[in-house]
């Protein structure tokens, strides 16, 4: 009898893989949400400055780049047991506890980080809308960060499948605007960029391979969802069994396609649309491109549009950030306080988490420290090691996942691991 009915739900989930369903969609457009964010916002102004030549190469490697790395990540996600919550849990069952509590720490504090960025973020494109747009002055910046952070608390507090609907109910729009200022932009379009086209040979400062090298960490960050794929692939665990594997690359596939094609024609639109001292001035300003672009065309409809769509792109990312964050730091919380005859109940963890994120979110905010610095110095060195590295060494080592060993990807994944890597140390030490 009980095999019976594990072979219809095996039949079940396989024909339901096959298909596509409402929550597919939706996690397709959460993946999307939780990349497009303050990465992108901030992509024109670190690939433009280098010229066409990098930018043109950027575009062509971003896809195979996104997807090949985060299906491993999805894949490794899916290779734990049953008893496995999320992506904590599978790397202390594959890697023994003392292990597992090293990359768990790695893990908070490669998604940690971003949280803080789009705390940041978020402060400073409010700030500028009420300043250049409104015309008002904005209050001290320590009370409107807390507004904005406990507003987006708020959100939170609702559990992870809202969290998911919402950013999903935000993408569609958000699509739709970044194409039309993509489009917006085009009679913009100026040959400023071609005049700072890179020399094609050479490795030494301002070479054509010294900037791609250099330009790696920001479109890796750019296009990094990794803090939401734990959740999404033991969501999609639960939902399609062994068939889950399938069914999360076939989402994964087209949510990159989607972004990668979005975001890049965005991207080149706004670099053609300014020149590199446009851009390397917004980038001593600290705002997004979006809040420049306002700034810097006399034109209302986009000065008052191009605040808003930041506004969305961020608070979506900061969504889903904070799920891979919180989950993390959980899991950190949870070993740190258990104790043999002692337990602690989730809504304690989950609130201390809650404190936790918003205190310090608010207080990074409030300073106001460089959100590319951020970016360079904490979140990308782990981000690299975890989202590249890791599941690669998993396919190596662990016996779950030994199916996916000799793929031509794997080493497509590993040398972009390594050059991520190697070019944010060059940065720190530099």
């Amino acid at each position: 009898m009980d095999t019976t009915q594990a072979t219809t739900e095996t039949l079940a989930h396989r024909t339901a893989s096959a298909s596509w369903s409402k929550t597919d969609a939706v996690w397709m457009m959460g993946l999307y949400g939780t990349a497009i964010g303050a990465g992108v916002l901030f992509l024109p102004i670190n690939a433009g400055i280098g010229g066409l030549v990098p930018l043109i190469i950027m575009a062509l490697i971003a896809f195979p780049m996104t997807f090949f790395a985060h299906r491993a990540l999805c894949r490794l996600v899916l290779s734990g047991d049953g008893a496995c919550r999320d992506i904590t849990d599978v790397i202390e069952q594959h890697f023994g506890a003392r292990a597992g509590q090293v990359i768990t720490l790695l893990y908070f504090f490669a998604i940690y980080p971003i949280l803080l960025v789009y705390g940041v973020a978020i402060t400073n494109t409010v700030d500028s809308f009420i300043t250049h747009q409104l015309h008002l002055t904005a209050p001290p910046r320590a009370l409107l960060s807390l507004i904005l952070i406990m507003g987006l608390m708020t959100v939170i507090r609702l559990g992870k499948e809202i969290i998911v609907k919402v950013m999903s109910m935000l993408v569609f729009p958000f699509v739709a605007v970044l194409l039309f200022l993509g489009a917006f932009l085009v009679p913009h379009w100026s040959t400023d960029i071609f005049h700072t086209a890179l020399p094609l040979r050479g490795t030494g400062n301002g070479g054509l391979w010294h900037t791609l090298w250099l330009a790696v960490p920001v479109l890796v960050f750019s296009f990094n969802h990794s803090p939401i794929i734990s959740a999404f692939a033991m969501s999609k665990k639960k939902e399609y069994g062994d068939n889950a594997e399938q069914k999360c690359s076939r989402i994964l596939l087209y949510s990159n396609i989607l972004m990668v094609l979005t975001v890049m024609f965005f991207v080149f639109s706004c670099v053609l649309s300014l020149s590199p001292q446009d851009l390397a001035h917004a980038k001593t300003q600290n705002i997004s491109i979006l809040s420049f672009l306002a700034n810097h065309f006399n034109n209302p409809f986009i000065g008052f549009l191009a605040p808003v769509v930041a506004f969305v792109a961020i608070t979506k990312s900061f969504l889903g950030h904070y799920l891979g964050a919180s989950e993390g730091f959980i899991s950190l919380l949870d070993k740190a306080l258990r104790k043999p005859g002692r337990t602690v109940h989730e809504v304690t963890l989950h609130r201390l988490t809650g404190l936790f994120m918003l205190a310090s979110t608010w207080l990074v905010a409030t300073i106001n420290p460089s959100i590319l610095g951020i970016i360079e110095m904490l979140g990308g060195p782990i981000i690299a090691m975890l989202l590249f590295l890791l599941p690669m060494y998993a396919i190596a080592k662990v016996p779950a996942m030994a199916r996916y060993r000799g793929a031509a990807s794997n080493y497509f994944v590993w040398a972009i691991g390594f050059i991520a890597l190697s070019a944010i140390l060059y940065k720190l030490l530099e």
